[in-house]
């Protein structure tokens, strides 16, 4: 039922209508807006007149082209909030972070080397959040949101970082200093389960339907993850933040203990000096995507995805040819199918995961303080 009236409750629900198409579509007249609300001429009017006012909506020009007047063209204000996106490494402790405004832009990014042996994780942060907001030119109040990548696991019952090997990130309470440092919401999550997020807007998983899930085996230099989209971006995360911790998985094949043993990043370049190939060669390839198959027929067996994506430097280092050598491994070890695929993120994927939930995050707390007026 078309939404109108004048109370407070209503106006409120009216503006937040309207941001959330602008938000979805971009750019919108006042007709196609009054269409995809179903909202009167006048009060679609008053609600752009209010978001205006507000400073979240602007004038984006006139459409051209057609018969009449040229009709306004309105957008959402991209300086009306920030979202900021980091990514903690753990090969060379650093923080890798991105700015982006309410529109998505990207406005700013920076990759800092950290001593986080002497230097407090809460500091780091706060510092660059400022510095990415004096690269891009902006003042620091509209940020709204700081997403973090994490190699660990966030467990939401008491709040820490687990399985994590930068210095200080393990400690109790960080998460909540971070916010209180940082003075907006921060949330952590672990880098492989963003990283898939960015793989089903971006990559390999791009298109999927919604209904299909699949999982991202994360094949890194230093790390191992497997994360589990469940259908549209859905992601299984487990009761301490644990599901995906796919390199502790026991093994037992050439004296491995677990799934680490044998796919981990040191494992992979063992196997390469050990007979003196690259990762690129035919041979290691066959031999890796052997040992792919070992961990990986058994998260076929129990979770029977779509779509199996390879990700990760060594992922994408192996290519089509990897991806090629673990699809005819799997069809002799595992009884039902799956597409493997490997990814296809050209950029950073933990960190533009990050950024993708970060805005989300950050337009959907706007939409919602309208939603509810007083608040």
């Amino acid at each position: 039922m078309p939404l109108g009236g004048s109370s407070k409750l209503l106006k409120a629900l009216n503006e937040a209508a309207a941001l959330g198409h602008l938000l979805d579509h971009g750019q919108l007249t006042r007709a196609e807006l009054r269409a995809l609300t179903g909202l009167s001429k006048p009060t679609i009017s008053e609600a752009i007149r209010r978001l205006a006012d507000a400073d979240l909506v602007v004038g984006a020009g006139h459409e051209t082209g057609r018969p009449g007047p040229n009709a306004e063209v309105y957008a959402v204000n991209p300086d009306a909030a920030y979202a900021v996106a980091m990514s903690v490494r753990d090969d060379a402790p650093s923080l890798t972070a991105s700015l982006h405004d309410l529109r998505g832009a990207q406005r700013a990014r920076l990759a800092v080397p950290v001593d986080f042996a002497r230097t407090d994780p809460a500091t780091a942060v706060t510092d660059t959040v400022d510095a990415l907001c004096a690269a891009a030119g902006v003042a620091r109040g509209p940020v709204a949101h700081v997403q973090l990548a994490v190699a660990g696991a966030f467990d939401p019952r008491d709040r820490v970082i687990h399985h994590v090997d930068v210095p200080g990130w393990s400690r109790r309470g960080l998460v909540d200093d971070l916010a209180a440092a940082a003075g907006v919401p921060v949330e952590v999550d672990n880098d492989v389960n963003l990283a898939a997020l960015a793989e089903r807007a971006h990559g390999a998983a791009r298109g999927l339907p919604d209904a299909d899930g699949f999982v991202l085996l994360w094949l890194g230099q230093t790390g191992l993850g497997l994360a589990i989209d469940l259908g549209g971006g859905t992601l299984l995360r487990g009761a301490r933040g644990g599901a995906g911790e796919i390199g502790y998985m026991p093994v037992a094949a050439d004296g491995a203990r677990d799934f680490h043993d044998l796919v981990s990043g040191d494992a992979v370049r063992e196997l390469a000096a050990g007979r003196g190939l690259r990762i690129t060669d035919t041979a290691l390839l066959r031999e890796l995507a052997g040992r792919i198959v070992i961990g990986l027929a058994a998260v076929v067996a129990v979770l029977d995805p779509q779509l199996v994506v390879l990700g990760g430097e060594i992922g994408r280092a192996g290519g089509a040819a990897l991806g090629e050598a673990v699809a005819k491994a799997m069809s002799r070890a595992a009884p039902l199918s799956t597409d493997i695929a490997v990814s296809t993120v050209e950029d950073d994927a933990p960190l533009l995961g990050a950024a993708d939930a970060a805005l989300s995050a950050v337009r959907h707390r706007l939409i919602e303080s309208l939603r509810t007026p007083g608040t």
